[in-house]
């Protein structure tokens, strides 16, 4: 047995005596006595992935959720983006096999098997977690890291619908165990990441852009640049959200996504659509002086939602290179200022808070309106991530957090609220 991997037992013992603890702080950003309910839960998933496969040597994995720092429907113009992983995660307990073949046991779902030779799409499988295993598989063979036989125990608490991109933390959890087992890690986390994308893409079926992956992957707080989304530019920006006094709430505002797909799919038309009127493909690729010179025209050929929305594109672009600048500088007040102007521009311009013909279900909006009568001018907050429905970020002074969190619940239902902190570290194995 290599050293590296452990026996079931071993690595309980390993993680009760503490070996783990600087590890699990940078995933958990606690220590001591607080880091108890983590090593339990990791010890459960051990145990529940040996009832399953057996008393195996096995390697334990940890991927984050991520949020949407700034940047709100900016990717898909090849854009500016800031995110952050954060505390929740995946934990994926596996183990390589000798048969050739992928066994991966989600907590709650069905055991999905899946041959890491059978690499072609398969018909009827888009939007299952097979496909995304399938893709990966595919994906990281076109790379050079040949996928074998392997089994793992996954149990996650980045919530489906939560905006918190459980599938991003899924497929990099699939990448990160295939290039620890199997490449050695010698795959970056940003090869990591566009296997991610192009799993989803093209397996599962969903055309989604680059930034939940790379945030999952890389965690922290990162800037990246899409202006060559096959390639994108990033850095690491400092964000410690407990020094500066405050805790990240991520708002759940009771609207799920179903039935929402055309409202979604309009966001990028429309930007793309003006960016065609000026002779691009995408909006960064235009120059803002000819959007107003030519706005008049615009209006009337894309009509006015999709003009606003442009608007919305090149100040949001901006404020996020703006926004990077401020935490690098140390400017956190002027952090703040810029995520609630992104809040303003998400309802006025983008037009992402309430589908269209809906004037009895606003979800979204009405918690927009709870946290703005809770903060009082204080912290901050912002539609999250795609709108419409799902979450809100709120930035919470400490001292304001309870009362904050209460109401809330009480509000909104409770559970709604959750408190975050951003992660120090990356997708990553535990030792």
């Amino acid at each position: 047995m290599e050293e590296r991997f452990l026996l079931p037992e071993a690595a309980k013992n390993r993680l009760r005596s503490g070996a783990f603890d600087d590890r699990l702080n940078a995933w958990y950003g606690v220590s001591g006595d607080a880091l108890q309910p983590y090593r339990a839960r990791i010890a459960a998933a051990v145990d529940r992935f040996a009832e399953q496969y057996g008393a195996m040597p096995l390697r334990i994995f940890s991927v984050s959720g991520r949020t949407e720092l700034g940047g709100n429907h900016t990717d898909h113009q090849h854009g500016c983006v800031l995110a952050g992983g954060i505390t929740p995660d995946l934990i994926a307990v596996a183990a390589r096999t000798d048969d050739r073949m992928i066994r991966v046991q989600s907590e709650g779902y069905p055991e999905e098997t899946v041959s890491p030779d059978a690499r072609a799409v398969q018909s009827g499988e888009q939007g299952t977690s097979r496909a995304l295993i399938r893709g990966t598989a595919a994906g990281l063979a076109a790379r050079g890291a040949e996928v074998g036989g392997f089994a793992a125990y996954a149990v996650s608490d980045v919530q489906k619908g939560s905006g918190l991109s459980s599938s991003a933390a899924y497929e990099v959890m699939l990448g990160t165990v295939c290039n620890d087992l199997f490449a050695e890690g010698a795959l970056s986390m940003q090869d990591i990441a566009v296997t991610g994308q192009y799993a989803e893409n093209e397996y599962f079926g969903k055309p989604c852009g680059l930034m939940d992956q790379m945030a999952c992957a890389l965690g922290g707080a990162v800037y990246m640049d899409f202006a060559d989304p096959a390639s994108p530019v990033w850095e690491r920006v400092p964000l410690d959200l407990r020094a500066e006094g405050y805790a990240l709430c991520i708002i759940d505002s009771g609207a799920d996504h179903a039935d929402l797909t055309e409202e979604y799919a309009a966001v990028p038309a429309e930007m793309k659509a003006v960016a065609q009127a000026l002779g691009k493909k995408v909006l960064r690729e235009t120059d803002e002086e000819q959007f107003w010179a030519e706005l008049p025209a615009l209006r009337r050929s894309c009509g006015d939602r999709a003009v606003l929305r442009a608007m919305h594109f090149y100040r949001e672009n901006r404020r996020v290179q703006q926004q990077a600048e401020a935490l690098k500088t140390g400017d956190f007040a002027r952090y703040l200022h810029l995520v609630n102007e992104s809040g303003r521009s998400s309802v006025l311009a983008l037009q992402n808070i309430t589908p269209c013909g809906s004037s009895r279900e606003q979800a979204v909006a009405a918690a927009l309106a709870l946290c703005e009568s809770l903060l009082d001018g204080a912290g901050a907050y912002r539609v999250h991530g795609g709108g419409f429905a799902g979450t809100v970020q709120a930035y919470v002074p400490a001292e304001m957090l309870s009362a904050f969190r209460g109401r809330t619940d009480a509000l909104l239902g409770q559970g709604s609220c959750r408190v975050m902190q951003i992660r120090k570290c990356g997708a990553s194995a535990l030792w």
